[in-house]
Formats: structure tokens, C-alpha cells, sequence
């Protein structure tokens, strides 16, 4: 017990100034935490010159080389042991740390870069000779002259090898490439109009990892080919455009249907005035906005980009500037949620894709013969014809469905096939209704689609009418500290429109006086510590908002109509119609798909007519 902490001196040391290898090596741990890390901040600084092509090349992985070629305005010579110095940089004075409008800003890469590594910088500026200098784990060489057409060229090789014992914490060369890939595909988002490849030339190999041309156009259609290239074309099928604003913050860019949702939040890409960050508000309030419409197991795809006025957020809180501070976080996810889930309801039925795609795959057909190559599809008036035609001898009398005079009384089956969602033709298994359009075939789940509409009409109930409050016979007082006590109250109001009656009962606690009547008996304490621990993390009660619906999502589901009942024609179609009206009808309350969408040409696949 009397041994001396290991952190601590017997006696009292003298304090040393570091040299500046030191200095820059303890930095670079900040700044380069990885190959993928010096990727960034060398592409970073070729945005911030104006480059409109960048070329990177790796060898195993980033570790042994990095080179980063641009046709940005390059250094001039005699700024190049400046570019090398610690926090001197072109792209701020230093007056106003919150006017930031460039990647960079602090003057930290390339010192740190080249105190861990060997790092060689070539730049030419227009109307001078190139020139070229090099730095080998801090100790930098002289200017010398170089050949180089244009813009600047970055090498770094033998990334830590002034710090040995950070190789041992990197991970295998296919993770770091996978990382550095991912790094430029974030920042060819956030630049369409700029040209982007990565090779990997392991082993004098050269393999295209990646290449994005640069896109042309308007901003939007420049996003969206950006987005296709990089994310996928499917992305784009199955993704709502969302463009919207508030109070000085704005909202662009593309969010995937809950049918199109991810095992993991591996889909995700974020934007703040165009920088790529990965910020946990700007997460949570993504998933927040996708609650009603996806299962928990499951991630929403989206490609968001916020834009304010710079002296809005502040992005010099992180070392790698992942993360950012928004003035007012509550105003910026209020956006992202109320933007997000107006875009998704206007979005209505709408399903993706790629569930036909799954549906047609699980349909096999039996092996057979040769393709039969068969003539255009008939008309449905040649199709009658040739049905009488070829009935054998009295299959009209005994099926009076297929009779022409019966077909006469009883005319076409009723139903708009026009509309999204068709008409309805007939329902199968007690829960599966069939409906046919002009171009194509639409399986609907009754219970599932009755669940979603149940379950809106009660939000829209609620929300209209308030929250029905329960008074507790005998108040509850909860303890807890002043200033949670404080926090509480100072929400009494919002609290009150969803249900929940609270008022001060002296220092430091607080009485539960009416809870929601949807939620039946509850522990008033447990409810109201949930409430405050919802209300520090986010700024509002969202947490018990998401149990009141996951209430009245149970309620739905116990009210809608249910597997095995039968359902008239006129029943189907008017839950059809009711579908293309409501939001959010693509998916059940669980995030399960209501209905599948099969194209003419698709079932003709399955029978070789195609």
C-alpha cells in the first residue's frame, strides 16, 4: 500500500522544452492514425488547391506508399519548407477560427506526415519551374529543381517507420485499403465535379480500385450521377430526393426507401458544407427519422449534405475534423428528422425495386427443353376468341365463368388497373391479394397493409386530438438532483401535450401526476427517468413519444385485418386505394415490405417468352 504510483517521481523533475521531431510525432498521432488518415488529409489539401483530376496509387495497403498526383495550383518553390513547418498553412490568417471554408486549416499534415514517414512533395506553379523537397522522419532536405508538368505531386513512403510501434496497432493491408477506399469514395461525394482513381500497384501490379470521372451539369445532376457511381445505381432507384431548409441550415440529398434498408449502417454518408463527417447527433437523428418505417435490425441508406453559414457550426473540435458542433444541434436535427419523414411519407406506397428482383429470384422454374420463341402478346379480345375457339366440348356449358354470354352479363372485373397498386383480382391463402395493372402484377400482404393504415389513422388520431392523460390516485413523487429536477420542469409544457403531468415537489423532486392513458399501468418513476436521460442526450422527449407509438403500433397490429379472413373484391380494392393515400404504406409497423411489384416483362422471363 505505501509503494509509489507508477506515474509519479520520488522527487520533482525538471520540465524540458521537446525538440520539434518529438512535437511533430506526438501531433502525427493525433492527425494520421492510419494509412487511410494520410490519404485524407493529402486529398484534402488537393481539393483546397483546386484540383479538377486526383490520382492516388497504394502499395500494400498505404503502408510502405502513398502517392497523391493533382492538377490544383501548386507551391511555389520557395514555399516549400514553409508547406513542411507546423501550423503554416495558405488558407487562413488565424483571425477567425469560425470562417472556415477550405478542407484544411491548421498546418498540421504534411509536418506530421513527414515526421513518421518519408514524405517528398514536387509542385509546380503556372509560369515557374517545378521544384521539389523531401522530408525523412522529421529532418527535411533542401529545394532542388524537378520535372513535373503541373500541380503537385505527394510520396509518402514507409508510413511510421520513425514510429515502429505504430505499425503494430495498423491492421491487414486488404482493411487498410478497404479504409482508404472509403475515404475517397466520401470525398467524391462531396466533389462531383472532380475526377477521382485509386490504383493499387502492390507488387508492380496495377489494379483500378476505384474511379469516378468527373460529372457535368447542374448540381443535382451532378449529385445523383456522382451518387449512382459511388453508392450504386440501385441506390438511386430506391432513394427519395430531399431538399429542404430552415433557419439558416439546409438539407440535400438522397435518402433510401425502408425497403431498401442495410444489415448494418455500412450506407450512411454525411456531409457538413461539404466535408464528410461521421458525427453521432447527425447519426442518431438519421435513425430517428427512419423509427415508424424500419425494424431496429436495420439501417437506412442515405447521402445527406447540411449546409450553413460557417460561423453556424464549428469543425475545429476533432483532430481529424470527423466530428463537428453545431450553434443550435436541436435546430439541425429537427431538420434532418421533419425533412427526412416528410420526404418518406410523400414517398406514399412507393416499394423498392430490388424486392421484385428477390421475388423473381425465389420463383424457379423447372428445367425444360429449348427456348420456344412465340409471337407478341395478343390482345385480350384475340385471347377470348382463341380461348372459345380451342374449349373443348362443353367446357363453356360447365364453366360458365369462360362462356362468352356469361362473360357478356358479368363484363370486365371491376378495379382501375391503371393505378399504382391496380385492381384487385383475387386473394389467395386468406391473406395475399393479387391485383393487376397496366403493366405488371402487385402482391399485397392484407395484414401487413392494414397495419400500417390502422397504425396512421391512430398517429393522425393522436395528433389531432392530443394524448389522452390518466390521473394517478396518488401523485408519485420521483427524487433526484436539483438540477435534473430543473431540466424536467423547464419541459413541463411538452411534457403535458404528450400525457405526462409533472409539477415541482420541493428541492431536488418532482410528482408525477397523470400519465398517458395508451400506456396502462406504469412505473411513473422509471417513465420520468427515461424522459430526462431522452432529454439530456437529444433536447426533447422523443424517447417517450417512440413508446406512445410503439403502443399504438400494437394496437394496429392486434386491430388490423388479420391472416385467413376472406375479403370481398370490393374490400381489396378499397384497401388498395387506401394504401396509395396513407404514407409510409411500403412497409408494415415492423419494417417488413406490404407489397411486391412485378413487371409483364419479368413473369414473361420466368416462361421463356422473353
Amino acid at each position: 500500500m505505501n509503494a509509489p504510483a507508477p506515474k509519479m517521481s520520488a522527487s520533482p523533475l525538471p520540465i524540458r522544452q521537446l525538440d520539434e521531431a518529438a512535437i511533430n510525432r506526438i501531433a502525427a498521432g493525433e492527425v494520421v492514425e492510419r494509412p487511410a488518415s494520410a490519404v485524407k488529409e493529402l486529398v484534402e489539401n488537393a481539393l483546397d488547391a483546386g484540383a479538377t483530376r486526383i490520382a492516388v496509387a497504394i502499395s500494400d495497403g498505404g503502408k510502405t506508399m502513398i502517392r497523391v498526383t493533382d492538377n490544383g495550383h501548386g507551391i511555389a518553390a520557395s514555399d516549400l519548407p514553409l508547406a513542411l513547418a507546423r501550423h503554416a498553412t495558405s488558407k487562413i490568417d488565424g483571425s477567425d477560427l469560425l470562417n472556415i471554408h477550405s478542407f484544411g486549416f491548421r498546418g498540421e499534415a504534411l509536418p506530421s506526415l513527414g515526421a513518421v514517414g518519408r514524405l517528398a512533395i514536387t509542385s509546380r506553379v503556372a509560369g515557374a519551374d517545378a521544384a521539389t523537397i523531401t522530408v525523412n522522419g522529421g529532418r527535411m532536405a533542401d529545394v532542388r529543381p524537378a520535372a513535373l508538368n503541373s500541380g503537385t505531386l505527394v510520396e509518402l513512403t514507409h508510413l511510421f517507420h520513425a514510429t515502429p510501434a505504430r505499425l503494430k496497432f495498423l491492421r491487414s493491408d486488404r482493411a487498410e485499403t478497404q479504409a482508404i477506399a472509403d475515404v475517397i469514395r466520401r470525398l467524391a461525394m462531396a466533389e462531383p465535379e472532380v475526377a477521382f482513381t485509386l490504383h493499387d500497384i502492390s507488387n508492380g501490379g496495377d489494379q483500378v480500385l476505384f474511379r469516378a470521372d468527373a460529372q457535368g451539369g447542374d448540381l443535382f445532376a451532378a449529385l445523383q450521377q456522382r451518387l449512382a457511381t459511388v453508392i450504386g445505381a440501385d441506390f438511386i432507384d430506391n432513394a427519395i430526393f430531399v431538399d429542404t431548409e430552415r433557419d439558416g441550415y439546409g438539407l440535400l440529398g438522397y435518402a433510401g426507401l425502408p425497403t431498401w434498408s442495410r444489415g448494418a449502417a455500412v450506407s450512411q454518408f454525411l456531409f457538413v458544407n461539404g466535408r464528410p463527417v461521421r458525427d453521432k447527433l447527425l447519426i442518431g437523428a438519421l435513425r430517428a427519422a427512419y423509427t415508424d418505417v424500419l425494424s431496429r435490425d436495420r439501417h437506412p441508406a442515405a447521402a445527406l449534405f447540411i449546409t450553413c453559414a460557417p460561423d453556424l457550426v464549428d469543425v475545429n473540435v476533432h483532430p481529424a475534423k470527423a466530428e463537428v458542433r453545431f450553434r443550435d444541434p436541436g435546430l439541425v436535427r429537427g431538420l434532418i428528422v421533419s425533412g427526412l419523414r416528410h420526404a418518406l411519407a410523400e414517398a406514399g406506397h412507393r416499394g423498392a425495386s430490388t424486392l421484385s428482383a428477390a421475388t423473381l429470384g425465389a420463383m424457379v422454374p423447372e428445367p425444360g427443353g429449348p427456348r420456344h420463341y412465340q409471337m407478341d402478346r395478343p390482345s385480350p379480345r384475340t385471347l377470348r376468341l382463341s380461348q372459345d375457339m380451342q374449349a373443348p366440348p362443353g367446357f363453356a356449358e360447365t364453366s360458365p365463368g369462360f362462356a362468352p354470354s356469361a362473360r357478356a352479363e358479368t363484363g370486365e372485373p371491376s378495379g382501375d388497373t391503371a393505378l399504382p397498386l391496380g385492381a384487385a383480382r383475387a386473394q389467395l391463402h386468406e391473406n395475399y391479394i393479387i391485383a393487376q395493372t397496366d403493366t405488371g402484377v402487385v402482391i399485397v400482404d392484407q395484414h401487413a397493409a392494414h397495419e400500417r393504415l390502422v397504425y396512421e389513422r391512430l398517429k393522425r388520431q393522436m395528433a389531432e386530438n392530443g394524448v389522452a392523460a390518466q390521473a394517478l390516485l396518488v401523485p408519485e413523487i420521483v427524487e433526484m438532483s436539483p438540477t435534473d429536477a430543473a431540466h424536467l420542469l423547464a419541459r413541463a409544457d411538452d411534457l403535458s401535450r404528450l400525457g405526462l403531468s409533472i409539477e415541482g415537489f420541493g428541492a431536488g423532486a418532482v410528482a408525477v401526476r397523470e400519465t398517458p392513458a395508451v400506456l396502462g399501468p406504469v412505473d411513473a418513476a422509471a417513465l420520468l427517468r427515461d424522459v430526462l436521460d431522452e432529454l439530456m442526450d437529444t433536447g426533447n422527449a422523443a424517447g417517450l413519444e417512440a413508446r406512445l407509438h410503439a403502443v399504438l403500433s400494437r394496437m394496429a397490429c392486434h386491430g388490423s385485418v388479420r391472416s385467413g379472413r376472406r375479403m370481398s373484391a370490393p374490400e381489396m380494392n378499397a384497401l388498395l386505394r387506401e394504401m396509395e393515400a396513407t404514407p409510409h404504406s411500403g412497409t408494415c409497423n415492423h419494417g417488413r415490405p406490404t407489397f411486391v411489384t412485378l413487371s409483364l416483362t419479368d413473369i414473361e422471363k420466368l416462361f421463356g417468352r422473353r
